[in-house]
């Protein structure tokens, strides 16, 4: 060692602060020579029994930590706020930032050289990420990997995706309830995230493509004893990084981003990944906007998993995984650094496909030019997003008149009405659910089908809203309206019966009211009282950013890699 190490900072002094902070620390049985002067190794651990996707991380974590000792390290494991997207009310989102909070200030107030980052949630990848790029230290993430394929009656069924077709069905008077609580039991069959291609397999597959962990950590299933291997290697890996001076921002780059915005295009990923991307890029002090997300759309769909296709990320991973999928990208790929201390291209060499039936060949795909599309026009100044992947080509470009409901418990007390004055060409209108006005943003962008249209088949429409939906869900559903309704944006001023035109060719969507009538809306507007008025939520609703960039709080943009150096004794 050839440099004074931050650890040393605490484990280091030959003082009263040393003593303290090497004898406290002795209490669990750590040796002297585990203070002399090697790397010490943060686990950040997502693990909970509230957040099913991470139930498995406590094995990696011990994996992790017999790297660290194996590569001459000392790790220590930590928890952090965990957010569990099934499980938490009123949505995972609002938690985001305040799990970055959590994990910037423990690794920042700890005397720790580098970080592996424990997560697979949805919300817990881009908050661990997210916090960990505003210290800036050596950081490395293992996900916690895909359940198993889910089995009922002889076929394969992805979380998700399948519930949002099984509850129209029973809505439709075509599937039981018996059969639909007989499903619930079949579907999640073991420890991992969801195993269609949702946000939480998304952010894994892109946190492989910037290269922020070893090959194939995005799809290997969480109880496949390779990612338990892939732990213990990553453990060793960090301490040589913490060697290196590999840090955070060493690997994340511009470039690296555009390959992560490339990537998902190319596995029909999670329109969630836009706001996690640049909320991120603003910590790292990257320029991004929804601009940059233009570059995946002439980028082809690869793969072929729920919901933009057939099969699941257990599939996925047999067929070659993320590094099969670079490889078919290889000439649309950005130079980019990685953990490895190797370009990104590295993790591609010697991979191969082994089922073309989940991954297609680049000039063979399953879908042409199918990456996230940015829309802007009257309706939307600021920006919103699309997926054409999971959307009906038919809906891609429709002009129909709007039907607006003002807020969800507007949408859940009326959707089903039998005489709701709505038919096939009809646009759904959904306001309030923006980061401000839910609070959160949350996942109700795809907004069920009104039950007197599910009974006649109609299973796709256009539906708008400030919301999101989740990694998941598929139809023809128009995102992360800006600015939001609750900000004032045009939005809160769609009235039903109202026309609104969506092209996604032309990147547009218009609202085809006069600006003199929506000025007269306006002035006749007010926002709503917020009913929160203490605590977290009211700091997120007086601080957070609009969609475009990212739903961080104005005052987490950034980072401070400064050295903490006041002690409490």
């Amino acid at each position: 060692m050839t440099k004074k190490r931050r650890s040393q900072h605490w484990y280091g002094k030959l003082d009263k602060d040393g003593f303290i902070h090497r004898s406290w620390m002795k209490n669990q049985g750590f040796p002297d020579h585990a203070f002399d002067g090697r790397a010490v190794i943060g686990i950040c651990n997502t693990w909970s029994e509230l957040t099913p996707c991470n139930s498995g991380l406590r094995v990696l974590a011990e994996a992790v930590k017999r790297g660290v000792w194996e590569a001459g390290g000392f790790p220590v494991e930590f928890p952090v706020m965990s957010l569990g997207e099934t499980q938490m009310k009123p949505t995972a989102m609002l938690f985001r930032n305040l799990l970055s909070m959590d994990v910037e200030e423990s690794i920042r107030a700890y005397g720790i050289d580098g970080v592996v980052l424990l997560g697979g949630c949805d919300k817990t990848t881009p908050g661990q990420l997210m916090g960990a790029a505003s210290v800036d230290l050596p950081t490395i993430v293992v996900s916690a990997g895909p359940m198993l394929n889910g089995k009922w009656r002889g076929k394969d069924i992805g979380s998700g995706t399948d519930v949002w077709k099984f509850a129209e069905a029973v809505r439709a008077g075509e599937m039981s309830l018996k059969d639909f609580m007989a499903a619930e039991s079949n579907m999640s069959r073991s420890a991992g995230v969801c195993m269609t291609m949702g946000t939480a397999s998304t952010m894994a597959a892109l946190v492989e493509a910037m290269g922020m962990s070893l090959p194939t950590n995005a799809t290997l299933p969480a109880v496949d004893a390779r990612r338990t291997m892939l732990a213990h290697l990553t453990g060793r890996r960090i301490v040589e990084m913490v060697e290196e001076d590999l840090v955070m921002s060493k690997v994340l780059t511009k470039e690296s981003l555009e390959n992560a915005i490339i990537v998902n295009a190319a596995i029909g990923g999670s329109t969630n990944a836009v706001v996690h991307l640049l909320a991120l890029a603003g910590r790292l002090e990257i320029p991004l906007s929804l601009d940059d997300f233009e570059r995946g759309t002439e980028i082809p769909l690869l793969v072929n998993c729920m919901p933009s296709g057939q099969y699941l990320m257990e599939d996925f991973a047999y067929a070659g995984g993320i590094p099969a999928v670079l490889g078919e990208l290889a000439g649309c790929l950005r130079s980019a650094n990685s953990v490895m201390g190797k370009d990104i291209a590295h993790y591609a060499e010697g991979a191969e496909v082994f089922n073309r039936d989940v991954i297609y060949p680049f000039d063979a795909p399953l879908k042409p030019a199918a990456g996230l599309r940015v829309l802007r026009g009257n309706l939307a100044p600021n920006g919103a997003i699309i997926k054409p992947s999971a959307a009906t080509d038919a809906l891609l470009e429709h002009e129909g008149t709007a039907f607006v409901f003002e807020n969800i418990e507007d949408l859940k007390a009326n959707i089903d009405r039998p005489d709701l004055p709505v038919d096939a060409e009809t646009i759904l209108v959904l306001k309030g659910c923006g980061p401000k006005g839910y609070p959160g943003m949350p996942e109700l962008g795809n907004m069920p089908i009104p039950r007197a249209l599910v009974e006649k088949g109609v299973r796709d429409m256009v539906r708008i809203s400030d919301a999101r939906m989740s990694g998941t869900a598929f139809g023809t559903v128009v995102l992360h309206v800006s600015p939001e309704a609750e900000s004032g944006g045009t939005l809160a001023l769609v009235e039903s019966g109202d026309r609104i035109r969506l092209s996604v060719q032309k990147g547009a969507l218009e609202l085809l009211v006069s600006d003199a009538e929506l000025e007269q809306r306006r002035a006749n507007w007010k926002p709503s009282k917020p009913p929160y008025a203490r605590g977290y939520t009211k700091l997120y609703i007086d601080h957070v950013l609009g969609a475009e960039d990212g739903a961080d709080l104005d005052f987490l943009v950034g980072k401070d890699t400064r050295l903490v150096t006041r002690e409490s004794h």
